[in-house]
């Protein structure tokens, strides 16, 4: 899903596999022999890589390691576990986005006790979470820290992963259809509005491999059932345009419109929901052009 606009879920595809593709993503082997243990990755300086984007279950995995060359002579057990109370700090200190803590019956932390074994730099945790046991629309925090590690020093930098969830009104499941032209459509697909930020998402279109997402933003005014949304805008993602589409000899010939969109117009949630694709017509809806002829609109509705 998300690349370019700096978009969150999608830098965290390098930190979140759940296959071990890189011994880098997992060891960080510092110059010096001081013996330090770490979270690889982790910190504040590695937020955007601790974004959780996947729907559904969502299994993390992530590096426990000694970040020296030499592995040594004995195991060490490095205790994980959740600290709530770094999501009431961040909070404090980062008013921007409200987060909440992820209740305990969402997540899963299968291990607490890691032992990295006797000629060993690292080891692989993980932590599972599940969103559909959250609400889309709220933001949520999860923050896995070292408790202890045998005695060794902690890493001052590197030893929380804030994994994080952004929260946004309109971020979900759609049914997703797709009309081009000349013809090549489908109707009831489903894909999710991920969000970049609570007033901005990204979603995928219909044309050519179907990965070339949408970004999407507006602004919110007041809260809950009497909030309004205005001032929407619509882009294609840079980065999928240039990795996908100009990789491949494809032009965009018109840049995309939301097309039941009229400009200094608030609207209610209904009414902006509507603005993606009726349930009904689809006067609503995306739509954009390639290569001179070719004209793409997808529809997104529940």
């Amino acid at each position: 899903y998300l690349k370019g606009i700096t978009a969150l879920g999608f830098i965290a595809l390098l930190s979140f596999s759940a296959c071990l593709k890189d011994d880098t993503h997992y060891f960080n082997p510092e110059a010096t022999q001081s013996t330090i243990v770490e979270l690889v990755n982790s910190g504040l300086a590695n937020f955007g890589h601790d974004a959780v984007t996947a729907a559904g279950l969502d299994t993390v995995s992530f590096g426990v390691d000694i970040a020296q060359l030499n592995p040594l002579a004995t195991a060490t057990t490095v205790v994980i576990g959740v600290d709530n109370t770094i999501v009431t700090s961040y909070d404090a200190a980062n008013p921007a986005i409200n987060y909440l803590t992820i209740p305990s019956t969402a997540y899963t932390l299968p291990a607490t006790n890691i032992t990295i074994p006797a000629g060993s730099n690292y080891v692989i945790a993980k932590v599972i979470i599940n969103r559909n046991l959250l609400d889309p629309t709220q933001s949520y925090m999860l923050p896995v820290r070292i408790v202890s590690a045998s005695g060794l020093a902690i890493s001052a930098n590197n030893y929380v992963h804030y994994f994080h969830i952004i929260g946004n009104d309109f971020a979900g499941s759609y049914t997703h259809d797709f009309i081009r032209i000349p013809a090549a459509n489908f109707i009831g697909h489903t894909d999710i509005f991920f969000p970049d930020s609570p007033t901005q998402f990204e979603v995928v279109g219909g044309y050519y491999t179907a990965t070339v997402r949408y970004v999407v933003s507006f602004t919110k005014t007041g809260t809950g059932a009497s909030a309004s949304y205005s001032n929407w805008a619509i882009a294609l993602n840079s980065g999928d345009v240039a990795s996908i589409l100009t990789a491949n000899g494809i032009s965009v010939s018109a840049n995309p419109v939301i097309l039941a969109y009229v400009p200094g117009t608030s609207y209610t949630f209904a009414q902006s929901v509507a603005l993606f694709g009726n349930n009904t017509d689809n006067a609503g809806g995306f739509q954009w052009g390639a290569n001179g002829t070719r004209i793409n609109t997808d529809y997104y509705h529940h």
